[in-house]
């Protein structure tokens, strides 16, 4: 598809960093339980970590005479203990470890440059992030039995659980969001679902369409665009036209997933919902881009047990969070063009 080149070795690198890293104190692990709930018959991974209820809050600067520079975690990333590897060519991208891991070699493309995370990508943006999952890919077919897999999120705007203006691309290994599941445990990536054979029982609207390696970067830049398009024309079809929305450049808050063969965008009303056990509310839960892999996370013991009150797997109330957070679907599936 491009130029732009991950280091063969990437799986390599990443697990070797992250195993370094998480043995040093330099990057926390968060252990969780799991189960798969199932909405509107799409099986959706529910995880709780309830040492995440825990986890460190940045404090803000004190107030002083003098403005102080925001701390960005990705910037000049090359001399610290996250950093991984940069990406070559004219990408400008560095690869750089999660800090707060819930799935195990976490990583995330960040580019070099501060650019903002609520413009749109840039082809680069695109051609890296597919080059990382290429370069996966490549390495299971050389390595027999390994699984070759990655999926790419992006959160953008206000509503799509993003917390760093630094843009960045984050990037998990199927294997590894695998962990923990039951055995014959009915789950696979959300995002590669979204297909014109797919009939998807997801009540928000997504925008999916089929990509390949064969693709160029311009190519694949141009599916993007499109479907951010038909993202930008649902919200404002269904809230109105913002001049102002707190989303930047990208006019909405949206997600998008990238693996191999799939580009998805979900546009963004709300980060997330409140939960609730029997009629009183015992949380909030946040989605952000890893929704499109059909996965939830709770902090808390009140909200796991809450979200598994149906029994046998009923993710009625996952359901009803679901369909707070999108453009809600006016029936059919998922809006998905073939190539």
């Amino acid at each position: 598809m491009s130029p732009i080149k991950a280091p063969v070795n990437l799986p390599e690198l990443v697990k070797a960093a992250f195993n370094k890293a998480r043995s040093n104190g330099e990057l926390t692990y968060y252990a969780t339980q799991v189960t798969v709930l199932n909405a509107n018959s799409t099986p959706f991974q529910l995880r709780f970590s309830p040492a995440l209820a825990n986890k460190p809050v940045a404090q803000k600067p004190k107030k002083t005479d003098e403005p102080r520079k925001p701390f960005d975690p990705f910037e000049s990333p090359e001399k610290g203990p996250l950093f991984i590897a940069e990406i070559p060519s004219s990408s400008g991208h560095n690869l750089v470890l999660n800090k707060f891991a819930i799935v195990p070699e976490h990583f995330i493309l960040a580019t070099k440059e501060f650019k903002q995370q609520t413009d749109l990508l840039e082809r680069d943006d695109l051609a890296a992030t597919y080059s990382c999952i290429e370069a996966y890919r490549q390495y299971g077919e050389q390595h027999q039995g390994h699984n070759s897999e990655l999926y790419a999120f992006f959160n953008s705007g206000s509503h799509s659980g993003a917390s760093q203006p630094h843009r960045h691309i984050q990037l998990l290994p199927v294997a590894r969001m695998m962990d923990g599941l039951p055995d014959g445990a009915r789950w696979d990536v959300l995002a590669k679902q979204l297909g014109p054979q797919h009939v998807s029982g997801l009540p928000f609207l997504t925008f999916a369409e089929t990509i390949h390696r064969g693709m160029t970067p311009d190519e694949l830049h141009g599916i993007y665009l499109s479907l951010f398009k038909l993202a930008v024309d649902a919200v404002e079809s269904h809230v109105g036209a913002e001049n102002d929305s707190g989303n930047g450049g990208a006019r909405i808050s949206y997600n998008l997933a990238m693996t191999s063969d799939r580009l998805a965008v979900l546009p963004r009303l709300a980060e997330g919902a409140t939960i609730f056990k029997d009629g009183t509310a015992v949380g909030n839960l946040a989605l952000n881009g890893t929704v499109l892999a059909g996965t939830a996370l709770v902090k808390n013991e009140a909200e796991w047990d809450a979200l598994r009150s149906g029994g046998d797997g009923d993710g009625v109330q996952l359901l009803e969070v679901l369909s707070k957070i999108g453009v809600p679907k006016d029936g059919g599936g998922s809006h998905t063009k073939k190539l």
